[in-house]
């Protein structure tokens, strides 16, 4: 079995340079596993009630004092100072979602308000542990921070465990959860914390959902569940959380005018799924040894002509695939047919197109599928429906 590096560089998915240390440089193959997955995400959050947002990567040094952060985590930040002025690079997401939240007066009719960030964050780790795209100094965190009352917590919380599991389930994983507790550095008041780590048990427990209890191991805001996924080879990755936080809305001075006109307190919910797009992409990798199911794979389908006469088919047939969206290949080197099949195959293409005369003269082509093995005869119009499925 190979790791995602051995894999990464044989399929020209990414790669790291010296200039710029635990920062990623994305290949146009890997751009495209990265784009998919990406889309995917979007897609089903717009579908569960989502509002897309961005915010900076770089905020002033006093934002981060207020939230917590400074304290923390400064040591693991990264500054800069623009107008005499101390800014840090952003290694969270939720400040920013609770200025967008504090943009204007909030009422209860607006919650819950669930704002989803696809957000870049850079946080300075140990060289040492730099590795690959599974521990990186600069990656994309798949962030929503939910706004929500008392009343909506658990509920909210019933929501984002049946998104867990769609999304983890699309990728064939299996998944373990746990429940990290308070630790011995919290922010906060002490029955503020037992009611958030007694809400997530709570819904947990309803939902029928076995968990682990992980002591002592929350965030310095508030409890959290993990979820660790299994792969291919029966390892775990811890991916997904989902924290309660009673604390940086308190802050921040988020406040909203319920149903009897007073101000009240909103809770915040953040939450993750892949965790980061990069981490996620590394256990993907490993996980299906770079043989991606069709949707995810860079190449979904290489056109491969037996001899340069039916190189003209083979161009009208690639142009028929991309028009349909389909990412396609012609190989037209001046290798050996056997070599093609060969290189297509160490590509891990999901589909191989073979034309020659014969398919050329019937308007056809051999479709061989990679999962399979099997090989069939089928216009391109037919092959562009499978394909698509």
């Amino acid at each position: 079995m190979k790791n995602h590096r051995e894999l990464g560089q044989e399929l020209e998915l990414f790669m790291h340079a010296e200039e710029a240390p635990g920062m990623p440089f994305f290949l146009p193959k890997g751009m495209v596993i990265r784009e998919e997955l990406e889309r995917f995400w979007k897609e089903k959050h717009r579908l569960a009630g989502y509002k897309e947002i961005k915010t900076p990567i770089m905020m002033k040094q006093h934002l981060w004092e207020q939230s917590g952060h400074w304290d923390h985590y400064h040591e693991n930040m990264y500054f800069s100072e623009v107008d005499n002025q101390h800014y840090a690079i952003k290694p969270m997401n939720c400040p920013g979602s609770v200025l967008i939240f504090n943009q204007k007066k909030r009422s209860y009719r607006e919650l819950p308000m669930r704002l989803a960030e696809l957000g870049l964050v850079h946080r300075h780790e140990l060289s040492g542990s730099l590795n690959g795209l599974l521990r990186v100094r600069s990656f994309t965190q798949d962030d929503a921070h939910i706004f929500c009352s008392m009343e909506q917590i658990e509920h909210e919380i019933e929501r984002v465990l049946s998104l867990v599991h769609d999304i983890y389930s699309s990728f064939g994983f299996q998944y373990k959860v746990e429940l990290s507790t308070r630790p011995e550095k919290y922010m906060g008041e002490l029955d503020k914390w037992n009611a958030a780590e007694e809400s997530l048990s709570n819904v947990l427990k309803k939902k029928q959902i076995e968990f682990s209890l992980n002591e002592g191991d929350g965030a310095f805001y508030g409890p959290k569940i993990d979820f660790h996924v299994l792969d291919s080879m029966g390892r775990s990755w811890q991916c997904g959380t989902i924290q309660l936080d009673f604390q940086m809305p308190e802050k921040f001075d988020c406040s909203y005018i319920g149903e009897d006109g007073e101000k009240h307190l909103p809770v915040m919910i953040h939450r993750a799924i892949y965790g980061s797009v990069e981490r996620f992409m590394a256990i993907l990798i490993e996980h299906y040894q770079g043989d991606f199911p069709a949707w995810l794979a860079p190449v979904q389908a290489k056109v491969i002509p037996v001899n340069p006469q039916v190189f003209d088919y083979g161009y009208d047939i690639i142009n028929k695939l991309l028009q349909q969206g389909i990412r396609a290949e012609l190989d037209d080197s001046s290798d050996r047919f056997n070599a093609k099949i060969r290189q297509a195959s160490l590509e891990k293409v999901p589909y191989v197109l073979v034309i020659g005369n014969k398919e050329k003269e019937a308007n056809i082509l051999t479709v061989q599928e990679r999962v399979s093995g099997e090989k069939i005869n089928m216009t391109v119009e037919e092959c562009i429906e499978k394909i698509k499925d």
